[in-house]
């Protein structure tokens, strides 16, 4: 039996935990969500704030990869001609001084193909790595992501990137949904304000877990090292 010491407990729930069933996600670690002259940015938020996910994040990357796991990325992102962004999303955008499929520094903001939607150089997907491209905040929304699980045999997720109170939060609720066996490596994760990062955790450790498990890199490393030698 393998399973992980998180919090609230125990994961996965059944102690099936190996490199066949188990996959890591990395969610939208885009230059528009973590750096300088994107989205987050544009908008007058703190970028070190999500730009804090990167180094625990490209260790997860190495140890994960070397052990063979699936790993997918995600990039939130709409079409050049912007026929699947909602206007009331573009609405929004352009209120907090960002419009999507605007210029910007990193060329349109959002918009799939500009500088600013690529993932950042440092995590960048390796050839054979799944990357899915998503239209909202969710990854399994208008995607292929659960076609793509199920199809590799995943059952448990080990889930990063940001932000952690908007595109993570709803990629995890999604796939405890879909019966997916949810771990949150929260230093993995950032937001764009603090508080909302730390109650996007809380809310995933209500009622003994309701939507998955909570646990920091290093110990989940120190932990998977020990499993899989």
């Amino acid at each position: 039996m393998k399973q992980i010491k998180s919090t609230p407990h125990f994961w996965p729930f059944d102690g099936d935990l190996n490199t066949r069933n188990t996959a890591l996600i990395v969610i939208d670690m885009q230059i528009d969500f973590c750096g300088d002259g994107g989205y987050i940015d544009l908008m007058g938020f703190d970028t070190s704030l999500t730009k804090g996910a990167i180094a625990p994040i490209k260790n997860i990357l190495e140890v994960m990869r070397n052990l063979g796991f699936l790993i997918i990325h995600t990039r939130e992102g709409h079409r050049p001609d912007l026929s699947d962004l909602p206007a009331n999303k573009k609405w929004r955008s352009e209120q907090n001084g960002a419009g999507i499929g605007s210029q910007g520094p990193c060329g349109r903001i959002l918009t799939r193909e500009e500088k600013g939607w690529d993932i950042i150089p440092e995590l960048y997907p390796l050839p054979e790595e799944t990357i899915i491209d998503k239209p909202g905040k969710g990854a399994f929304y208008a995607t292929d992501l659960d076609m793509v699980l199920r199809l590799n045999g995943i059952k448990n997720l080990v889930i990063t990137g940001i932000t952690t109170d908007v595109c993570v939060s709803t990629t995890l609720r999604e796939a405890n949904d879909r019966g997916f066996e949810c771990l949150l490596l929260e230093d993995c994760c950032g937001a764009t304000e603090l508080k909302n990062h730390i109650a996007a955790i809380e809310n995933i450790k209500l009622q003994n877990g309701i939507f998955g498990n909570v646990y920091n890199s290093t110990a989940f490393l120190s932990e998977l090292k020990q499993f899989f030698k």
